[in-house]
Parts: C-alpha cells; structure tokens; sequence
C-alpha cells in the first residue's frame, strides 16, 4: 500500500503540518488496524480515503486517525488528501469526500492552491476553565466554545507576542475533557501578509501541538471576521513550524485555501 507523507497549508518542505495518506482500493480495514498505521505514523493525522461509486453525493470517503484516536473533523489531512487524489492524476476540479462531520469539497485551481469547503463554526462565550487559565498561565482576553465535530476551546490572548512565547503546561491539558485549546491574537502588524496568530493544543488526543489546525480556522474565520469587519482573512498558525491559512466565510460555511507539497512517498508493508 503506497503511504505518502504531506505538508499541508505550505508550499515548501519541512513547514505547515504533516499528515500521513494512505487511498483505498477498497473498504475501509478494521478500525484497528486503521488506529495501528496512525499510531505508527506517528503524525497529528493520517487519513485514509476510498473512493466511492459514481453518482452519488461524494467521490471518496474520508476517516482521519491521530495516533490515539479517531476524529470528526480534519482539515490540514483533507487538504494533504486532496493534493494527492491530484496530483495521482485520480481526480481534476472538484472533489466531494463525505466524513463523519458530513460532505466536504476541495477544489485545486491552476496555481496549485486547494481550496477546502467547510461548515462554520458557532462561537459561544465561555467562562475560562480555572484549570485552562492555570495550564495556559497568560492574560485571556475572552473565551469561546465551538460547535460539534470541532470541540475545541478559543481562548483569545492580549497580543501576537503572547502567542507566541506561550509555553503552556501540556500535562495540565492532557487531561482537559475538549478535543483541545486554540490560543489566538491579531496580527502585530498585518503588512506581514496575516491578519491573527494561533496555536492549538491537543495533548488529549496525542498531540502536544499541531502545527497548523484547518478546521481550527472554521472558529477562527467567524471570530476574527466580526473582530476585523472583513469576511476574506489569512491566518498564521504555529510555533516551530508554520502555515498560512487563507480564509473566506461564507455564512454557514468556510473556504480554507493552502498549498500542499509532498515530501515521502513509500510503501507500507503491514497488510490488514
């Protein structure tokens, strides 16, 4: 089975956020072995994707696995998906996957940039967890649960610097009961081409931090539109590595745009 690794929401090597792919000729293997590959992987996710018959609602079927766990919702795995159904020559336009969270499309245009199409978060205030505020240990500006499929907490922060220098107590985390925290703050200075910062947190799913979280940006985009008055936005993501996150919201839906590059291509020996 031909296992490619990804960088996705970059368009250089080494950046972005890596994902694991792995296309089906047929039904998805036990979840088991499924859980296996992604443990092995070891990346934030790996996805498996088989396509589906013609003339229906959607082309392949997608799961995503993180190395503990699967997971409704995945968009730098999607995006990696995508780049690869591509550039395999399996698939030109557009491309309809259904997943757990519902259908999901991507598109890749001429200039190789894939854009993702999502459902939008809703956003309601939270007051900040007292064990969140002590593992995080910076000043919070204001905190918002997410809807399902994310689960994720949106804690905003003072500036880009706090962002940045955050060194939260991942153990803390771990045992926190959502799927992970999203630290976020306006850009210092938007004429270095994003307009907010983020890094997200999932130590209870196997992930100290991901590099670039694209369904994150679901939250993010309604967050920062109603903040910045504009609905087209881009989004910084990371901290030793980092991507670009271009976003559109579009009412109940969210158009994520990334490029993608692949950087492993092999074989994976262990057959279901």
């Amino acid at each position: 089975m031909r296992l490619r690794i990804v960088d996705a929401f970059t368009d250089r090597p080494f950046r972005g956020n890596p994902a694991g792919i792995l296309l089906l000729d047929g039904e998805f293997p036990p979840d088991a072995w499924l859980q296996q590959v992604a443990t092995e992987v070891n990346l934030s996710e790996t996805a498996f994707a088989r396509p589906l018959p013609p003339g229906g609602d959607a082309d392949w079927a997608l799961r995503w696995f993180t190395p503990s766990a699967e997971v409704d919702m995945c968009g730098h795995a999607t995006l990696a998906t995508a780049h690869v159904i591509a550039t395999s020559g399996l698939a030109t336009g557009l491309i309809r996957f259904t997943a757990r969270c519902g259908i999901l499309t991507a598109e890749t245009a001429e200039d190789g940039t894939i854009t993702m199409d999502f459902p939008t978060s809703s956003l309601t205030p939270a007051d900040a967890d007292p064990a969140v505020r002590s593992a995080l240990g910076a000043e919070i500006m204001s905190v918002h649960d997410t809807s399902e499929h994310i689960g994720d907490l949106v804690v905003e922060l003072a500036d880009e610097r706090a962002v940045r220098e955050l060194t939260p107590d991942i153990a803390a985390l771990r045992g926190y009961s959502r799927r992970g925290v999203i630290v976020t703050a306006a850009a210092e200075d938007p004429s270095h081409g994003y307009d907010f910062v983020s890094r997200g947190f999932f130590p209870a799913f196997g992930i100290d931090e991901d590099p670039v979280t694209g369904s994150a940006h679901t939250a993010l985009a309604p967050f920062w539109a109603a903040r910045l008055g504009r609905t087209s936005l881009v989004g910084l993501q990371g901290g030793a590595r980092t991507g670009l996150v271009r976003v559109r919201l579009a009412g109940d839906r969210t158009l994520l745009t990334g490029n993608a590059v692949t950087v492993v291509d092999g074989e994976l020996l262990a057959r279901p």
